[in-house]
């Protein structure tokens, strides 16, 4: 199998167009033509997993961090990055990253949190803006259907969890081809008048380009009349953070001792509102700035990491924040990604790293 294959699958799944534009996520080293001789799934790619996989005979890493976010102007082993970037060179190992596309996503890192918190509904914390598209595009009455088909079938008309959504309106449409066109109906220098409907569809910004394509491709006009459009609504599948309730009520001691249970780890916490927990809010990783969000959201606790001092005091007995730690956070990533890829590709060979890349050490 290519590795390509395992990556088209995995950009299905979180499409990189929604990373963040800081990010770095997708194939970082390697080739997507390579046949693939196994997968070793990471938090972090360091240059023990990368001897990891040489030993285990892998010649792809999945990792959820990039290893390289910004350029690399030199290769002489100085840093930690160059030396993981040059043995995985040198070995033939290829590195992919799926960063904050799998953050944000209604699926994605939060999901897992939330699954092994027992919460089984969810929302997306801090939907985005951005996400969507509209796209209308004018077509003769005949060729509608097909044109709605292969719309469809490149990701368009997604609404929630609704597919295959579109709005009609039939018109008369009107052209006239100049000297050298070649026009689908009528001649050349003289106006036509065509009873055409202009289809309107709701687009992912992932699919936007695939949805074009396909458009172009049944079209039967040779100039196809079209429009991308910015829509204000907010993506409630993709965004950061997530927000659900707790099966029941816990009080807050016994709801700290089930976080601290099932994140393993330390938790530094501000005080509880009413000392009773319900509503929970959850980013992996740093999550500092969704405060406002999971406040927002009428939230007893907010579980992420990465706060700093000051930031503590901004939950001003509104919410308790409990951070757990970087890796803490997102260590249930591995398991998300492992499982998704073995769900996809049954027969192949599937490892998750034995490293501990946690860089932190508690005493």
């Amino acid at each position: 199998m290519r590795i390509g294959q395992i990556i088209e699958a995995l950009e299905q799944w979180a499409p990189p167009e929604l990373q963040e534009s800081y990010d770095n996520s997708g194939l970082i080293v390697g080739n997507t033509n390579w046949e693939s001789t196994g997968v070793l799934v990471a938090l972090d790619c360091l240059e023990s997993v990368v001897d990891e996989a040489i030993a285990k005979s892998v010649n792809l890493i999945v990792a959820h961090h990039p290893i390289v976010f910004a350029g690399l102007k030199r290769f002489n082993g100085r840093s930690y990055i160059e030396r993981v970037v040059m043995k995985a060179i040198k070995h033939d190992v290829a590195i992919y990253a799926i960063h904050t596309n799998l953050d944000n996503i209604l699926w994605g890192v939060n999901a897992k949190v939330m699954e092994v918190l027992d919460i089984k509904d969810h929302a997306i914390l801090s939907p985005m803006k951005d996400a969507l598209k509209k796209f209308e595009v004018y077509v003769p009455i005949e060729h509608v259907e097909a044109l709605e088909q292969a719309i469809f079938e490149a990701g368009g008309g997604k609404v929630r969890s609704y597919d295959e959504c579109s709005f009609r309106t039939d018109g008369i449409g009107s052209f006239k081809g100049t000297a050298g066109t070649q026009p689908f109906i009528g001649e050349e220098g003289k106006r036509e008048f065509v009873e055409e409907a202009k289809l309107e569809f709701i687009v992912p910004i992932y699919a936007a380009s695939a949805v074009e394509s396909a458009a172009r491709a049944v079209h039967p006009y040779e100039e196809m009349a079209y429009q991308w459009l910015s829509v204000g609504n907010a993506a409630t599948h993709f965004g950061a953070g997530a927000v659900g309730d707790l099966p029941k009520k816990l009080g807050f001691e016994e709801f700290l001792k089930k976080v601290k249970t099932v994140f393993d780890t330390t938790i530094r916490y501000t005080s509880p509102v009413d000392g009773v927990v319900k509503k929970v809010a959850v980013c992996g990783g740093a999550g500092s700035f969704l405060l406002g969000a999971a406040m927002a959201s009428g939230a007893d606790v907010f579980i992420t990491a990465d706060f700093k001092y000051h930031q503590f005091f901004d939950a001003d007995g509104k919410i308790s924040i409990l951070d757990v730690g970087h890796f803490e956070s997102e260590q249930f990533t591995i398991d998300l990604i492992a499982d998704f890829i073995e769900k996809n590709f049954p027969k192949f060979a599937v490892l998750k790293t034995e490293v501990n890349t946690n860089p932190i050490q508690y005493y």
